[in-house]
């Protein structure tokens, strides 16, 4: 899809919902759609979507082996509860073997370089051969995601990447989630607002936004998979 044609349907589907977003995505991309998700509710809201619309896509998740306990109880769940086609997405290398390569607690060194191992890699290889993926991302969770597009192009895997949840917001979340009675992470319940990797994740620091408590006590706000390929690089350009 060319990517002029993208910003198109991004700008005519700004003001729908996501079921409709969902909807049109299942019919354009059929068996080469993909859900991407770490379990975090947005992420639920569109596993129960979809089980209206098309509920054997691939639902890909980054099992980067140092997940939760509570995330773990969460996925296996869902993936009973609604008969997922669940593909555990894992690094190349365990953490021993990571350890072995590049020294000890490597994410209190290098989060970024960790990230980049155990989730980014592992995604673009799992994307191939798909169209088009859905990201839970939404507009009120970060500065850096307020602007993101219903639909754009992914140039990390060279697909079209939908955010059907873009304009809600995480109390319109909530309700959904509490009004079909769905389950969620026992660690929200703790304080933790977004669940990621458990070295790298704290509870909900005072006056934080969506994402707070991810790589705490650090400006690191993104594992990767959402920053476009140029800007990482000139990242990495001002960092050299």
């Amino acid at each position: 899809m060319q990517h002029k044609h993208i910003e198109t349907l991004a700008e005519q589907f700004e003001n729908a919902g996501p079921y409709e977003i969902l909807n049109w995505a299942g019919e354009t991309y059929g068996e080469r759609l993909a859900i991407v998700t770490s379990f975090q509710i947005t992420g639920i809201v569109t596993l129960h979507m979809m089980q209206r619309i098309a509920p054997r896509t691939p639902v890909l998740t980054l099992d980067t082996e140092l997940l939760f306990p509570e995330t773990q109880d969460l996925i296996k769940d869902l993936e009973r509860r609604f008969q997922l086609d669940l593909r555990r997405v894992k690094p190349r290398q365990t953490p021993r073997q990571q350890a072995r390569d590049y020294g000890d607690r490597l994410w209190e060194r290098n989060p970024d370089r960790c990230c980049h191992i155990r989730k980014t890699i592992p995604l673009r290889d799992a994307l191939a051969g798909f169209g088009a993926w859905v990201a839970g991302l939404r507009r009120d969770q970060t500065a850096g995601r307020a602007n993101t597009p219903v639909l754009s192009h992914d140039s990390r895997s060279g697909l079209v990447k939908i955010a059907p949840f873009a304009n809600w917001s995480e109390d319109r979340v909530w309700a959904y989630i509490h009004e079909h009675n769905l389950p969620f992470n026992k660690l929200h319940r703790a304080g933790y607002p977004s669940i990621g990797c458990w070295p790298c994740t704290k509870a909900r620091v005072s006056n934080g936004d969506g994402r707070s408590g991810r790589w705490a006590n650090r400006s690191k706000t993104e594992c990767g998979i959402h920053i476009p390929l140029i800007e990482e690089r000139a990242s990495e350009v001002m960092r050299a």
